[in-house]
Formats: C-alpha cells, sequence, structure tokens
C-alpha cells in the first residue's frame, strides 16, 4: 500500500467516524475532510473544487427546487383527500408511500419518483401528527429498491447491461431483471412498513417558522367566482372541502349579512365569505374552490415586480395610526403600496368586512406589499414584525403545471433524450418561468449545506480512485473469493458493491467492480450474468449513509436525519437484501453456463 492510499482511507476513515459521531455538522465535516485531502496530497488542487460542477449537486438541488414547486401547486393534496383519511397508522402510511414510490421507480428516474411524492408525505405527516422522518427514508429507499426492478430504473442496470454485451455479445434486456428485483422491491417494503420503528422519533426536519406559532385562527374575506366548485353547494360543503379546518363566520349578501350561517345555506357566485382558520387551511381551501382574497377597497396592482412580493405578519402596537381605523378609511394601500389579507384577534370572531374591520393593538395582520420596503412600512405604521414564516396566503397556485413539468422531464429522461441533469436543471428552470415559485422561494427551498457536503466530498471520494485504493480493494476481494463456493462468492460480491457505493457513485461503482466479478466468473466457469446482476444490485441498494445515492441526500434534512440513523435502516434492509437476492440470483440466473 503506498501513501497516497494510506492517507485516502485516513481522511475517509475519520470523516467516517466524525459524521457518526454527530457533533459537528454534516457540511462543516465535509469541508473539513476536502482541506485534509487538499493538505495531504490526494486531492489535486486543480480538482478540489471540481465537486460543485458535479452532475450530483445539479440534480439534488434542481430535485428539491421541483419537490417544493408540486408541494405548493395543490395537486398532491388533491390525489391523496380520497385515501388519506385511511392512511391512519405510521404503518399503513409507509407501506402506501413507499409502495407507490417503488412502483414508479422502476419506470422513471428513483430521484424524480421520490421527488414527486415527498410532498404528499410531508402532508400526510401533518394531518396525522407522524414525525416525517418515519416517512422520507423509507420512501428513498424504497426509490432505491424500486430501481432494481428495470433496466431504466437505476443507472447501474444499463451499464450492467452494456457490459454483458461487451462480454458475451448481448445485453441484459428491459425485463431481465424484473424476477429477483421485483421479489426485492415487494419484500423491502414489507420490511419498509414494520421496520420504520428502527428510526429514533425525536427527529425532526427543517421546520419552518410556522411550528413556533399557536395563533387561534386568521379572518379573510373571500369572493366565490364563477365556476368555483362551491357555487351551488353548501356552507357544510365548505367544511368538508378544508377537512373542518376553516370555519364559515359570515355570508355577505347584497343587503343583508348573514352570520353564522346553517350548514345547509346555499352558496352563490359571486357571494362573499368571512373565513376564519390557519394561514396555510385558507390558502388550501382557497386554491381548492378558486376563491378569491378580497383584500381591500383599493384593490390595484402593487407596484413592484412579481418575484417581490410576498406577505409578512405584524402585530398592531397601541401606538399605531391604524388602532380604531379601518384599512378602508386609512387608505392603506394609496399611501403604501400594501394590502391588508387577514387579521388575528387572539381567536375572537370578525363579523366584519376585512376592509371595514377597525383595528385594535395585539391584533395580527397579514399585509401583502413589496418584501423590499415591507420592513420600513411596517416602521412607519408602528407595526411589530413577527419572525419570517412561510405564509403563502394571497399567493397563485399553478394546479398541475409543475406536476405536468416534472412528468415531462422524467419521460425525456426514460426515453434517453436528454441526461438526468440537463432535465432536471430544465424543470426548474420552467417552473421559475411559469411563476410556481418565485426567485426568493427558489433559493430558501434550496438545502445549502446539503449541496456543500456534496461539493466538498465528491473530490474526497475521487481520491480512492486517483491513488489506486478501488484498485487495492478489488485485488483484495478477487484474491479472497477464490476460495470461496459460488453462493460465498456472489454474496462477496454484492457485500463489496454496498460498502464501496458510499465512496463512489452507484455507476463507478458498477464499472469497478463488474470486471472483476465476470473475471472471477470466467476464472472458474461460472455464468456471469448471476455475478453481473449481484453487482449491479449492490451497487443500486446503498442504505448505509445519506451521501452513496441523491435519493439518501434529498431526505437528509428534510428528515432531520443525522449520518448514524442511516444504518439503523439500512443495515438490516441491506442484510435482507443480501440474504433473499443472492438465492434469487442463483436461482433465476444459475451458476452452470
Amino acid at each position: 500500500m503506498t501513501t497516497p492510499q494510506i492517507l485516502a482511507f485516513a481522511i475517509i476513515g475519520m470523516m467516517m467516524a466524525l459524521f457518526v459521531w454527530g457533533r459537528l455538522r454534516y457540511d462543516l465535516v465535509a469541508v473539513l475532510a476536502l482541506l485534509a485531502g487538499i493538505a495531504a496530497g490526494v486531492v489535486p488542487y486543480d480538482k478540489a473544487f471540481s465537486g460543485f460542477s458535479d452532475d450530483i449537486v445539479i440534480i439534488v438541488a434542481s430535485a428539491l427546487l421541483v419537490s417544493a414547486a408540486v408541494q405548493r401547486s395543490g395537486v398532491v393534496e388533491t390525489l391523496l383527500r380520497p385515501i388519506a383519511p385511511r392512511l391512519t397508522t405510521t404503518t399503513k402510511q409507509v407501506a402506501v408511500l413507499a409502495g407507490v414510490v417503488a412502483l414508479l421507480s422502476a419506470f422513471v428516474k428513483n430521484i424524480g419518483a421520490l421527488a414527486m411524492l415527498m410532498p404528499a408525505a410531508f402532508q400526510i405527516a401533518r394531518k396525522n401528527k407522524t414525525p416525517v422522518a418515519y416517512l422520507l427514508m423509507p420512501m428513498a429507499f424504497a426509490a432505491l429498491l424500486g430501481g432494481i426492478v428495470t433496466l431504466v430504473g437505476t443507472s447501474p442496470n444499463v451499464i450492467v447491461a452494456r457490459m454483458r454485451e461487451e462480454l458475451v455479445g448481448t445485453p441484459f434486456s428491459m425485463f431481465d431483471f424484473t424476477p429477483v428485483g421485483a421479489c426485492l422491491a415487494l419484500g423491502g417494503v414489507i420490511f419498509l412498513a414494520f421496520g420504520w420503528q428502527f428510526l429514533p422519533g425525536n427527529r425532526k426536519g427543517a421546520a419552518s417558522m410556522d411550528e413556533a406559532f399557536n395563533l387561534e385562527g386568521y379572518t379573510t374575506e373571500v369572493t366565490i367566482p364563477e365556476g368555483s366548485p362551491l357555487a351551488g353547494k353548501t356552507v357544510g360543503d365548505v367544511a368538508k372541502l378544508s377537512e373542518g379546518e376553516v370555519e364559515v363566520l359570515a355570508l355577505l349578501r347584497i343587503r343583508d349579512r348573514l352570520h353564522e350561517p346553517p350548514v345547509a345555506t346555499k352558496l352563490r357566485a359571486n357571494q362573499k365569505l368571512i373565513l376564519m382558520g390557519q394561514p396555510d387551511a385558507l390558502k388550501r381551501l382557497t386554491d381548492a374552490a378558486g376563491l378569491k382574497l378580497v383584500r381591500d377597497d383599493e384593490t390595484g396592482k402593487i407596484d413592484a415586480p412579481d418575484d417581490d412580493i410576498g406577505v409578512m405578519e405584524a402585530i398592531v402596537t397601541a401606538d399605531s395610526p391604524l388602532v380604531d381605523r379601518s384599512v378602508t378609511q386609512y387608505r392603506l394601500h394609496d399611501h403604501h403600496n400594501v394590502n391588508l389579507l387577514a387579521v388575528s384577534r387572539n381567536g375572537r370572531r370578525i363579523m366584519q368586512r376585512i376592509g371595514s374591520t377597525k383595528l385594535k393593538p395585539g391584533d395580527v395582520i397579514v399585509l401583502q406589499g413589496d418584501l423590499n420596503t415591507l420592513p420600513e412600512t411596517l416602521g412607519e405604521l408602528r407595526l411589530l414584525p413577527l419572525a419570517q414564516r412561510n405564509v403563502q396566503l394571497g399567493r397563485g397556485r399553478r394546479g398541475w403545471l409543475p406536476v405536468a413539468v416534472l412528468a415531462a422531464a422524467m419521460v425525456l429522461m426514460g426515453f434517453g433524450v436528454v441526461p438526468v441533469a440537463i432535465a432536471f436543471f430544465g424543470a426548474a428552470v420552467v417552473i421559475l418561468l411559469i411563476r410556481a415559485l418565485t426567485l426568493r422561494e427558489a433559493y430558501d427551498v434550496i438545502e445549502w449545506p446539503l449541496l456543500v457536503m456534496l461539493g466538498a466530498l465528491i473530490p474526497v471520494s475521487d481520491a480512492l480512485r486517483t491513488t489506486g485504493g478501488t484498485d487495492l480493494i478489488a485485488a483484495w476481494l478477487s484474491a479472497f473469493s477464490q476460495g470461496l463456493p459460488p453462493m460465498g462468492a456472489l454474496a462477496l460480491m454484492m457485500a463489496a458493491a454496498m460498502a464501496v457505493t458510499p465512496f463512489l457513485n452507484n455507476a463507478a461503482t458498477v464499472l469497478v467492480m463488474a470486471p472483476i466479478a465476470a473475471g472471477f466468473a470466467k476464472n472458474l466457469g461460472y455464468n456471469p450474468d448471476s455475478f453481473l446482476m449481484a453487482v449491479a444490485i449492490g451497487a443500486a441498494c446503498d442504505f448505509l449513509t445519506p451521501i452513496g445515492h441523491q435519493c439518501n441526500t434529498l431526505v437528509m434534512s428534510a428528515g432531520g436525519y443525522r449520518f448514524g440513523d442511516y444504518a439503523r435502516l439500512g443495515l438490516p434492509l441491506s442484510i435482507f437484501v443480501l440474504v433473499v437476492g443472492v438465492p434469487l440470483i442463483a436461482l433465476v440466473w444459475p451458476f452452470a453456463r
């Protein structure tokens, strides 16, 4: 073993130990490892920052952005509404979510399937008060399992198919992977439906400021437009559509106002309602029913670029000029170019129109305006700003468009028209163009510490290859496997592929391990297909770390996971794949030629 190889192994070993220790944040550990690699000379100066231009960084960042747009579109909630009430236990939630992700991953890129279903996990977790950490890691692992079912599910399968063509003249076909892959995916999903209990329940994801607020409800005013699903329905249907989270305080008619209308009261187009609920519940209802917010009597557009328009919450202080005045009287929009969207008065019902409501000290209000000037406006109005949280009230939505953009990207990937990174990057750009997210929101939803970790670790991991460390590992494996029976050698190849994948990407693992496996089979007179399959499955099933596959990385911050959490669930799942996968491969792909 050469000195550079010793240094590369030592740096990676120390990095893994710090990850497991967990006292230093993962992005700091990664940059320390990169600095150590540069200082030791195993990472060349000109390659030190090459990781930040790697495809995986673009894929993860774009997937986060697209996933956020899909979540905010409201489509996931619409699709989940019929089955969500039945998902009352964590086992049912994991089984359904992991099962759907695995099924999709068999035919589309697994990270795309995961990005599409992550919003569903957040919605189900919120509705049932389930820790989202119980759902996201099983979904990521299910995406990896689903990828091994068909040729197009994951990159290792494609590479192994190509290498088989070089060895025997014909590649693996689309469904050659299915007998083994489908059994492992089905068994893996069943395992995950109960195995989530290995995960710690106290992990919390990158929570927003929403969780710090416990306001009893905002009051807002809406109009039922022509074509709204609520036109012709009843007040009771409002409660059903909002799942009981929004209350109708008053129904405003042309000549009168009906306070607390009976549930059987009919609703008509162009009527106005005064609603009370949490901002996110009001947002979901207005989106689902196509309701329009009645902001104030001056409904002119805010003079600011769309990307700069947002909302802030503030408390009305005793010396504010708004005290004992309504925004209509004060002419808030004319004077300050802002709109009043909602008012919260310590849980009390406000039966008046929002524009006519006289504000009182202690009221919490939601103002919409130019985010660049809103802080100054709050100061002028002597309003006390609350800590910024993600309030979407007053923002339009793009319905099915974000889902269509993601689906188009996955189709392009599936047919090999464009690479994965280009497809996701293009989808992210289109998402911004259609205003499914503003530029401000896009920068907020991207997990920058995650990208720093990836960019720093890629050249560190590559140091194993450039110093000859992977060749050394391959030689050790080849020498050790010579004395093993066929089944043992097959298990060794799969386990080695699983172990190497976190330090290379899964495609590089196949490129390194597949020739070793094929050569070993040839030397002993075995069928190389079984060993190639073992390498493909081992490289695709990286369940032990967050850094080996984009799916694992994507859920790390969102689920609040630590490095060591992956092994809690991933180690028993890896053992399951080994114990079940090796005999299955031997059965479907016999050792004899």
